[in-house]
């Protein structure tokens, strides 16, 4: 493993327009980009907090992988991201180790960013995703 540390913490919100609202007028949250990932089905927006960033994520459709969670456990977390050099590395050490993937290559993110979803079965009920490119 070659993580860097956390990357970004995503939150699952049914409107963008209001999440980034509340997280600029609560937390002092920058808008560092917002963009469509149509791949995912969502419209995602990173802010900036300090050291830190916030992953907001919209679903484009009820049946996109974020409706599903939406409708099944209402707004809140959704994943945590570590952020590594190299996905693909991080893929084939994640599956030595025994860790069940969602992704096995990596796909497009926000910001041409690459990234890759653990299964939550293999981090204690946590959907884990790992990401490079920034």
């Amino acid at each position: 493993m070659s993580l860097r540390g956390i990357h970004h913490v995503g939150v699952a919100i049914a409107d963008l327009d209001e999440a980034i609202a509340t997280y600029e007028r609560l937390f002092g949250a920058i808008v560092e980009h917002r963009g469509l990932i149509e791949g995912q089905g969502v419209e995602a927006a990173y802010l900036r907090i300090g050291a830190g960033r916030v992953e907001l994520l919209a679903a484009t459709g009820e049946d996109s992988p974020v409706g599903r969670f939406l409708a099944r456990r209402g707004p809140g977390m959704h994943h945590l991201a570590f952020e590594t050099e190299d996905v693909d590395r991080e893929l084939r050490v994640l599956a030595a180790a025994g860790a069940q993937l969602i992704d096995e290559t990596p796909r497009p993110g926000l910001e041409g960013f690459q990234t890759a979803f653990v299964h939550p079965d293999a981090a204690y009920g946590v959907l884990t995703e790992v990401v490079s490119g920034g």
